[in-house]
Protein backbone atom coordinates (compact mmCIF):
# COMPACT_ATOMS: atom_id res chain seq x y z
CA UNK A 1 0.00 0.00 0.00
CA UNK A 2 1.45 3.32 -0.87
CA UNK A 3 1.59 5.82 1.83
CA UNK A 4 1.25 8.83 0.08
CA UNK A 5 -2.29 7.38 -0.84
CA UNK A 6 -4.05 9.27 2.91
CA UNK A 7 -1.72 12.35 2.15
CA UNK A 8 -2.90 12.55 -1.31
CA UNK A 9 -6.81 12.12 -0.49
CA UNK A 10 -6.32 14.70 2.18
CA UNK A 11 -5.06 17.20 -0.08
CA UNK A 12 -8.11 16.19 -2.43
CA UNK A 13 -10.72 16.92 -0.02
CA UNK A 14 -8.87 19.87 1.14
CA UNK A 15 -8.54 21.00 -1.90
CA UNK A 16 -12.22 20.37 -2.54
CA UNK A 17 -13.69 21.82 0.82
CA UNK A 18 -11.13 24.60 0.21
CA UNK A 19 -12.31 25.72 -3.24
CA UNK A 20 -12.26 29.53 -3.76
CA UNK A 21 -15.63 30.89 -3.35
CA UNK A 22 -16.90 33.70 -6.09
CA UNK A 23 -14.19 36.63 -5.47
CA UNK A 24 -12.05 34.81 -3.71
CA UNK A 25 -9.46 34.44 -7.29
CA UNK A 26 -5.94 32.64 -7.91
CA UNK A 27 -2.95 33.19 -6.31
CA UNK A 28 -1.86 36.34 -8.12
CA UNK A 29 -5.51 37.58 -7.33
CA UNK A 30 -4.64 37.00 -3.27
CA UNK A 31 -1.19 38.53 -3.64
CA UNK A 32 -2.73 41.65 -5.86
CA UNK A 33 -4.83 42.04 -2.39
CA UNK A 34 -2.16 41.59 -0.29
CA UNK A 35 -0.36 44.35 -2.19
CA UNK A 36 -2.98 46.80 -2.31
CA UNK A 37 -3.63 46.10 1.21
CA UNK A 38 0.22 47.20 2.33
CA UNK A 39 0.62 50.00 -0.09
CA UNK A 40 -2.99 51.96 1.60
CA UNK A 41 -1.98 50.79 5.06
CA UNK A 42 -0.93 53.79 7.27
CA UNK A 43 1.37 52.20 9.83
CA UNK A 44 3.07 48.62 11.02
CA UNK A 45 0.07 47.41 12.71
CA UNK A 46 -2.31 48.50 9.69
CA UNK A 47 -0.09 46.47 7.36
CA UNK A 48 0.06 43.18 9.68
CA UNK A 49 -3.55 43.52 10.11
CA UNK A 50 -4.27 44.02 6.40
CA UNK A 51 -1.71 41.31 5.00
CA UNK A 52 -3.44 38.71 7.62
CA UNK A 53 -7.00 39.94 6.32
CA UNK A 54 -6.34 39.35 2.84
CA UNK A 55 -4.95 36.41 3.41
CA UNK A 56 -7.85 34.59 5.72
CA UNK A 57 -10.55 36.28 3.35
CA UNK A 58 -8.44 34.82 -0.12
CA UNK A 59 -7.55 31.27 0.68
CA UNK A 60 -10.95 29.44 2.35
CA UNK A 61 -8.56 26.37 3.67
CA UNK A 62 -6.51 28.68 6.22
CA UNK A 63 -8.93 28.68 9.19
CA UNK A 64 -6.48 30.39 11.85
CA UNK A 65 -4.12 32.94 10.43
CA UNK A 66 -1.49 34.99 11.97
CA UNK A 67 1.53 37.50 12.48
CA UNK A 68 4.10 36.91 15.14
CA UNK A 69 6.93 39.76 15.38
CA UNK A 70 9.98 38.60 16.96
CA UNK A 71 10.85 40.82 20.27
CA UNK A 72 14.34 39.59 21.62
CA UNK A 73 14.14 36.23 21.87
CA UNK A 74 10.32 35.56 21.78
CA UNK A 75 7.75 35.61 19.00
CA UNK A 76 4.70 37.85 19.90
CA UNK A 77 1.41 38.14 18.20
CA UNK A 78 0.60 41.09 16.97
CA UNK A 79 -3.12 40.03 14.39
CA UNK A 80 -4.48 37.00 13.88
CA UNK A 81 -7.96 35.63 12.28
CA UNK A 82 -9.24 33.02 13.58
CA UNK A 83 -9.75 31.71 17.24
CA UNK A 84 -8.17 32.98 20.01
CA UNK A 85 -4.98 31.59 20.47
CA UNK A 86 -2.99 30.03 23.79
CA UNK A 87 0.22 31.21 22.41
CA UNK A 88 0.14 34.77 22.34
CA UNK A 89 3.97 34.49 23.17
CA UNK A 90 6.66 31.70 21.71
CA UNK A 91 9.98 31.43 22.21
CA UNK A 92 12.54 30.52 19.33
CA UNK A 93 12.84 27.12 19.50
CA UNK A 94 9.80 26.22 20.74
CA UNK A 95 6.95 24.91 18.71
CA UNK A 96 6.29 24.93 14.76
CA UNK A 97 6.62 28.60 14.79
CA UNK A 98 10.03 29.20 17.09
CA UNK A 99 11.29 26.03 14.49
CA UNK A 100 11.31 28.19 11.65
CA UNK A 101 11.72 31.69 12.92
CA UNK A 102 15.92 29.38 14.51
CA UNK A 103 16.33 27.98 11.14
CA UNK A 104 15.06 30.72 9.32
CA UNK A 105 13.25 29.23 6.55
CA UNK A 106 9.51 27.88 6.15
CA UNK A 107 8.07 24.99 7.96
CA UNK A 108 5.38 22.77 6.47
CA UNK A 109 3.85 20.28 8.57
CA UNK A 110 1.21 18.22 6.49
CA UNK A 111 -0.23 16.37 10.09
CA UNK A 112 0.51 18.33 13.24
CA UNK A 113 -0.73 15.57 15.09
CA UNK A 114 2.42 13.04 14.29
CA UNK A 115 4.33 15.92 14.88
CA UNK A 116 5.61 16.38 18.69
CA UNK A 117 6.79 19.91 18.21
CA UNK A 118 3.39 21.31 17.14
CA UNK A 119 1.67 23.32 20.05
CA UNK A 120 -1.68 22.60 19.89
CA UNK A 121 -3.98 25.74 19.94
CA UNK A 122 -7.39 23.49 18.70
CA UNK A 123 -8.16 20.28 17.96
CA UNK A 124 -9.54 21.20 15.00
CA UNK A 125 -6.21 22.21 13.26
CA UNK A 126 -4.48 19.40 11.38
CA UNK A 127 -1.67 21.25 9.19
CA UNK A 128 0.44 24.38 9.65
CA UNK A 129 2.71 26.52 7.70
CA UNK A 130 4.82 28.92 8.96
CA UNK A 131 6.95 31.49 6.65
CA UNK A 132 9.59 33.82 8.21
CA UNK A 133 9.56 37.80 7.52
CA UNK A 134 12.72 38.89 6.85
CA UNK A 135 13.91 42.62 6.89
CA UNK A 136 17.62 43.04 6.06
CA UNK A 137 18.63 39.72 6.10
CA UNK A 138 17.16 39.13 9.59
CA UNK A 139 13.98 37.60 10.60
CA UNK A 140 11.58 39.80 12.72
CA UNK A 141 8.92 37.85 12.84
CA UNK A 142 6.52 35.20 10.94
CA UNK A 143 3.38 34.47 9.19
CA UNK A 144 2.09 31.27 11.16
CA UNK A 145 -1.56 29.28 9.12
CA UNK A 146 -3.24 26.69 10.33
CA UNK A 147 -5.40 24.59 8.66
CA UNK A 148 -8.47 21.84 9.75
CA UNK A 149 -7.45 19.89 6.42
CA UNK A 150 -4.53 17.70 6.72
CA UNK A 151 -1.68 18.20 4.37
CA UNK A 152 -3.37 21.68 3.16
CA UNK A 153 -0.66 23.22 1.92
CA UNK A 154 0.79 23.27 -1.32
CA UNK A 155 3.78 25.02 -3.34
CA UNK A 156 1.23 27.41 -4.24
CA UNK A 157 0.67 28.03 -0.70
CA UNK A 158 4.16 28.59 -0.09
CA UNK A 159 4.54 30.98 -3.21
CA UNK A 160 1.91 33.20 -1.92
CA UNK A 161 2.75 33.08 2.01
CA UNK A 162 6.84 33.57 1.36
CA UNK A 163 5.72 36.77 -1.21
CA UNK A 164 3.90 38.25 1.44
CA UNK A 165 6.25 37.67 4.08
CA UNK A 166 8.79 39.49 1.55
CA UNK A 167 6.40 42.68 0.72
CA UNK A 168 5.74 42.53 4.85
CA UNK A 169 9.11 42.73 5.56
CA UNK A 170 10.05 45.46 2.72
CA UNK A 171 7.14 47.63 4.52
CA UNK A 172 7.73 47.80 8.10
Amino acid sequence: MDDRAPRVEGRRRARDAGARPAGQGSAGAVLQRVREAIEGAADRDEILRCAVRALSEGMARYTWTGIYLLEGETLVLHNQVGLPTPHMRISIGQGICGLAARQRKTVVVPEVGKDPRYLACSLKTQSEIVVPIFKNGEVVGEIDVDSDFPDAFDQEDRRILEETARLIGEAI
